[in-house]
């Protein structure tokens, strides 16, 4: 009879055994998996890298002129110089400066920040529509150059007065989206609560993601 007891209660102990190892194994597994994933998804996330929301076009003319004083400013002579200057801006968001963490126990991506609009790509296109020396104030080669990047400033300095910035933020909520729908393709969520979001704005989204 002892025999048997011993029999049984070995064949218990080694079934335990195995369950136990069997549950370190999957629950290391499941981590193992957990890790990679919330890896392979932060990868995802910045590979995507730069998204353009916003495209405008721009169509400005740069004046340039130049006075330069001869013999003690008795003489003055003019040079002048009109450029076309056509740009197609791209303005939209760096994910790489995105702030966010996996939380691997609650398979959540965290958002702490989300980067401000920027100027993704500009190209300019410049057409000098009139060019004139004057008698002893003539233009340099190097000068040519120097105007094309003078017109771009130019340009630049005219977005943050067109509104692209200001519709980029608006569409900053899209963006949001389509990182939770990354982060949903593998079973995860996104949490977004340390942002800054307005309480319609917070609305709107909860809509969408219910779509």
């Amino acid at each position: 009879m002892s025999d048997i007891i011993q029999i049984f209660l070995g064949l218990f102990v080694g079934a335990v055994c195995m369950y136990w190892l069997f549950s370190t194994y999957r629950l290391k597994r499941s981590k193992e998996v957990t890790n990679t994933q919330s890896v392979v998804l932060l990868e995802k996330i910045r590979k995507v890298c730069k998204l353009v929301v916003v495209e405008g076009e721009f169509a400005e003319i740069y004046d340039h002129q130049q006075d330069k004083g001869y013999f003690f400013g008795m003489i003055s002579s003019t040079k002048r110089a009109l450029l076309i200057v056509k740009a197609k801006v791209h303005i939209g968001f760096n994910l790489q400066k995105l702030k966010m963490e996996a939380d691997n126990k609650r398979k959540r991506i965290i958002l702490h920040a989300f980067p401000e609009p920027e100027v993704l790509s500009f190209e300019p296109n410049y057409k000098f529509y009139d060019i004139k020396d004057g008698v002893l104030n003539k233009f340099k080669p190097d000068e040519i150059s120097q105007l094309n990047e003078k017109a771009r400033e130019f340009v630049m300095d005219k977005i943050p007065e067109s509104g692209l910035m200001d519709t980029a933020r608006k569409e900053a909520l899209e963006t949001i989206l389509i990182i939770q729908n990354i982060v949903e393709t593998i079973g995860w969520k996104l949490d977004y609560s340390a942002l800054e979001i307005t309480t319609n704005e917070k609305l709107l989204m909860n809509e969408a993601l219910k779509e």
